[in-house]
């Protein structure tokens, strides 16, 4: 982590949100203005806007996302995806990991600051309203400070109210990507007694958005995110992040109007700790709590403007970039990242373009051996199961590939893949003596739907070989 040389690294003992006694530290970041903070406004309306809308689109009857974690059923784009897929959700999720440490060694929080749904909510939604409602900074800290008059009564509780509106619409659209939005409608429009579950459910997840977003706040980045702790040891001195430049910065001192400055361009102004959510000062350098939100370098940009000093005092930059003046070098550790990245990738692209629709799984009735028919020929008894992945019902049929023999089923002659469900039933694989030379003969059957063979399966014919007696 980078620091300002020979500065010592006393303001890494204490965390800037709690005080010496052990107590919460209330933030009252002054609202942020400038270039970058407008850019993130568009990013997160759209990110916002993308939550907001996508439960509601649909992709072959299926919606375009949804995580039913109860009923172990994943959505994603339109795919249905079953614990029979469990290989390539643990191999999406190895793959989104190695993405998101080879990002964090070249970018730093930039994920953080600009699509983080924590900072996204917090900072461009509830503190957007608490700005609109209750002022700017000093404004908040004098409300905070007066007595419980009819004043601060209306905006403290018209604030908190607002809240937990903002926070149950969050919930209600938490709640659209684990169950759909179809069984979301249900859920709101038939009476609570048949939904009690459910609407408990959404209660909760309302209260504790509100309290996260209302109370909690920055601690969530501090405390409870396991990223913000890794970035320490994802970062190099090569990395990417919101910093300080103290090699143009130092020696700090305040600005006067027409002195010809003998001193570094840090006016010492405190205008990028009175921004910062986390109240941290940016310029002891890169500090845990550091979300990367870019509100310090817009502060500074403006106070440079200002005194007439170039802008980029703070900005988007590495440590080998500020002391040694070294422009982003693909290091040894990248191109590692970068390869086991691109082969997981491969993987990955490999094992949904060879998913089937279907997953079945064909197995010998436990304890049963096998049995002679009155013609003669022999025969095995198997239980079978089909998970059909699709939202279609399809016919199917059991064949045998390459062997001679007959596929019996038991009661349904005629059996349907239920459409995203499970298909469970017996039949009999009957066979003649002469075709069994061994005790295990190897069988592949094939699963037809209609005129297209949709899987194959293995499996193994139990049976007494016949011994064939040559002598005259």
């Amino acid at each position: 982590m980078s620091q300002i040389p020979n500065s010592g690294e006393s303001f890494r003992d204490a965390v800037s949100t709690i005080d010496k006694k052990g107590k919460r530290v209330w933030i009252f970041p002054q609202m942020p203005d400038g270039k970058l903070y407008e850019a993130r406004k568009i990013v997160s309306y759209v990110f916002l806007a993308m939550l907001f809308i996508l439960p509601f689109i649909k992709l072959n009857g299926n919606p375009l996302l949804m995580l039913n974690v109860l009923e172990r059923k994943f959505i994603i784009f339109g795919l249905i995806f079953w614990p029979q897929d469990f290989f390539l959700f643990g191999l999406t999720m190895l793959t989104f990991v190695v993405f998101i440490v080879l990002f964090t060694s070249v970018f730093g929080r930039l994920f953080c600051g600009w699509t983080c749904p924590q900072t996204v909510f917090l900072e461009l939604v509830f503190r957007r309203i608490e700005y609109l409602i209750e002022g700017d900074a000093p404004a908040q800290k004098a409300l905070a400070k007066a007595p419980w008059n009819e004043e601060k009564i209306l905006k403290k509780g018209g604030k908190h109210l607002v809240f937990f509106v903002v926070s149950f619409i969050i919930a209600n659209t938490f709640l659209s990507y684990l169950i759909g939005v179809d069984e979301l409608f249900k859920l709101i429009s038939e009476p609570i007694g048949e939904h009690a579950g459910g609407f408990t459910a959404l209660l909760l997840f309302s209260g504790v958005f509100y309290g996260v977003f209302a109370h909690f706040r920055e601690q969530v980045c501090l405390v409870v995110c396991p990223y913000g702790r890794l970035q320490g040891v994802l970062l190099d001195r090569n990395s990417i992040v919101v910093a300080y430049d103290y090699e143009r910065g130092e020696p700090r001192n305040h600005f006067k109007k027409n002195e010809v400055r003998m001193f570094g361009d840090c006016i010492d102004c405190n205008q990028c700790v009175k921004v910062c959510p986390t109240g941290i000062d940016i310029r002891n350098g890169t500090q845990l709590e550091c979300t990367n939100c870019t509100a310090c370098i817009d502060a500074c940009n403006h106070m440079m403007d200002s005194v007439g000093l170039p802008k980029g005092l703070i900005r988007y930059a590495s440590e080998d970039n500020i002391a040694r003046k070294q422009p982003l070098r693909f290091t040894p550790r990248i191109r590692m990242y970068s390869l086991l990245l691109t082969l997981l990738l491969g993987g990955l692209i490999f094992g949904l373009t060879t998913r089937t629709d279907t997953e079945t799984i064909i197995l010998r009735t436990p304890g049963m051996m096998f049995q002679t028919q009155q013609d003669g020929r022999m025969s095995n008894l198997y239980n079978y199961t089909i998970v059909n992945k699709t939202n279609r019902e399809f016919p199917i049929q059991f064949k045998l590939y390459k062997q001679d023999g007959e596929i019996k089923l038991v009661g349904n002659d005629h059996p349907m893949a239920v459409s995203q469900g499970i298909t469970e039933g017996e039949f009999f694989i009957i066979m003649k003596p002469e075709d069994i030379i061994q005790r295990k003969t190897k069988l592949v059957i094939e699963i037809w739907s209609g005129n297209e063979v949709i899987e194959t399966v293995k499996t193994n014919f139990m049976a007494r070989p016949v011994i064939k007696n040559n002598n005259p």
